[in-house]
């Protein structure tokens, strides 16, 4: 019989071949039966589209998804913490919410056109990621709020994220003795 809790470490910059792997894990415990999924969160963040697109398969999937920050969970990563339906942290975690950026290659020709459609998707991109963490907070911050606070490259400790919505509980244990652990690393 299968265990019915799967912990996850996700120790890992989020892409598309990291998240690529921790949906083949997920589906994997989800065949085997997993009723619970806690996913063990420390990132320094990384490409939004991967970000975004594993925080919709966690929030779809047919079985509770716990999230916990047990380290720092900077920019995108703040998303797929956001994932869970009960949110914890250790108590020396950090949150890290910060504008979003794109690298360029050299040589790049850009003209009005493409500026503006780059532009266009970045503030796009930021108001996705403020309308989730908003809607995560349980009414506690509004949107705005929240893209204001991204604009200003807002820091948080365990409490503050408490007190913004983003944690529902501070804990120290991260699993139970004997518990299975499967790594998602770089």
């Amino acid at each position: 019989m299968a265990n019915k809790t799967t912990y996850i470490r996700f120790f890992a910059e989020v892409n598309a071949k990291i998240v690529k792997a921790l949906m083949q894990t997920v589906e994997q415990k989800l065949k085997e039966g997993a009723e619970r999924l806690v996913i063990l969160i420390s990132s320094p963040g990384g490409n939004v589209s991967a970000g975004i697109s594993a925080y919709n398969f966690l929030k779809g999937i047919p079985t509770e998804v716990i999230t916990y920050n047990f380290g720092d969970a900077h920019s995108i990563a703040v998303i797929l913490f956001c994932a869970g339906c009960k949110r914890l942290c250790v108590p020396h975690a950090r949150f890290l919410l910060h504008g979003i950026g794109f690298n360029i290659t050299t040589p790049t020709r850009f003209d009005e056109h493409s500026l503006d459609e780059r532009i266009k998707g970045l503030r796009l991109d930021r108001e996705t990621i403020a309308s989730i963490i908003a809607d995560s907070t349980k009414g506690k911050k509004k949107a705005e709020d929240v893209d204001k606070d991204i604009l200003s490259n807002t820091v948080l400790n365990s409490q503050q994220a408490i007190d913004y919505g983003l944690v529902d509980e501070i804990k120290t244990e991260l699993f139970p003795k004997g518990a299975e652990i499967i790594s998602i690393t770089d």
